[in-house]
């Protein structure tokens, strides 16, 4: 059995400024990775480096320009493997109705659990990242 992470949540900003900022290397640095390399393209690879021990590796698996963007794992930790995370966004009230999803984890393990809640924050950061301009310091992100 498989597990599965899902967070929702509403930014008030265009679905175009939501899909910029999960796919371009200068926005993901902004709000996620310590520094990243990939474009928005069907089978391109992205680079999502955290520390020289988390230097990760995913492929865009599902693509649809300013709607929904979905990567697939490929070289990453035992738990990440396996799973795939996405991004469909939704116009709403002239904002963006953003659904997370990070799905497949091989178990409801301590990793999960905590992936889950970083990905809250992290989403979190996302959201102050596009409507106020705030970038919190890699070092800051939990």
């Amino acid at each position: 059995m498989s597990c599965n992470i899902y967070h929702n949540l509403q930014i008030n900003v265009s679905p175009k400024a939501v899909f910029n900022a999960v796919t371009q290397p200068k926005h993901l640095d902004n709000w996620w990775t310590l520094k990243s390399s990939g474009k928005p393209l069907l089978g391109d690879m992205y680079n999502l480096n955290f520390t020289d021990d988390y230097d990760w590796y995913c492929q865009v698996s599902k693509l649809e320009v300013d709607k929904s963007i979905h990567f697939k794992m490929t070289q990453s930790d035992a738990d990440w493997n396996p799973t795939t995370f996405g991004f469909d966004m939704e116009e709403n009230d002239g904002g963006t109705y953003l659904k997370f999803s990070h799905i497949n984890w091989p178990e409801a393990n301590n990793h999960f659990k905590h992936s889950s809640f970083c990905w809250a924050l992290l989403l979190n950061g996302l959201k102050n990242y596009l409507e106020s301009g705030v970038v919190v310091p890699f070092e800051e992100r939990n």
